[in-house]
């Protein structure tokens, strides 16, 4: 459907306090005339936790499943999604004002451009911020430039996938979010920039939460063998895609 935004959140139990902030983001959000925006929640389980922090508003699609992290709440939720764009929103983090109607500006006035991302700030515990200095500049995102910033830089994606925007359909074409424990999202960026072009806006798109009970905070997501398990299939993925020579094209 033209003229909406799907907004896609994955939330799993020990989050589900975050909520109410992700949604006063969202709400606050001022959109281009003959926009708006449905959020999409799914929750990574099913448990009692979650849904009495969705708020009452007809916009606001909840569903809950089997536990397969991030990932595959994500994936799941686009079964519900509606709109030409989908924008990620992870429970516990929060939109910027203005960010989603700069998303919709990049994906509907800029020729070839299919997936958005914008500068994000950690947000700490105690309420301050704090940015990452090597940005690229606005602009477009040409065609495997992700990858080869990726790999020589430690394996850091040079924009944050956390703050996605993308075509539904190029989405779909992909297969959503990537089966992996964690990285689904980088991988998911990567294999988006092996087939498209992308954008970046310098304006701050998002607030990303740092908090001790986050998945990136677990020690299993510093064990290097799965480390090096993810990074392998994710770029494995990316020159694949490259490799076939598929370039998308927006209708």
């Amino acid at each position: 459907m033209a003229g909406l935004v799907s907004v896609v959140t994955a939330v799993h139990a020990p989050g589900a306090g975050f909520l109410p902030e992700a949604y006063r983001s969202l709400s606050g959000q001022v959109l281009p005339d003959g926009w708006d925006w449905q959020w999409v929640v799914q929750e990574d389980g099913e448990t009692d936790a979650v849904g009495s922090r969705v708020p009452d508003d007809p916009r606001v699609s909840f569903g809950q499943g089997r536990a397969g992290r991030a990932g595959t709440a994500r994936t799941m939720a686009l079964s519900r999604t509606e709109g030409e764009f989908v924008r990620v929103l992870d429970a516990d983090d929060q939109l910027t004002p203005g960010a989603l109607a700069r998303d919709i500006g990049a994906l509907t006035r800029t020729p070839g451009v299919c997936w958005t991302t914008s500068r994000a700030l950690d947000l700490m515990p105690d309420g301050s911020t704090t940015g990452f200095e090597g940005d690229p500049p606005e602009g477009p995102i040409e065609r495997g430039a992700v990858l080869d910033s990726w790999k020589a830089n430690g394996f850091l994606p040079p924009v944050h996938p956390a703050t996605l925007c993308v075509r539904r359909d190029l989405l779909l074409a992909l297969g959503g979010w990537m089966a992996l424990p964690a990285s689904e999202d980088t991988g998911l960026l990567l294999a988006l920039n092996a087939v498209s072009r992308g954008w970046f806006t310098a304006r701050t798109g998002l607030l990303y939460r740092k908090w001790p009970g986050q998945a990136t905070a677990a020690a299993p997501h510093a064990d290097e063998r799965e480390r090096s398990a993810r990074t392998a299939v994710v770029e494995a993925r990316a020159r694949a895609l490259a490799e076939t020579g598929w370039c998308f094209e927006p209708s």
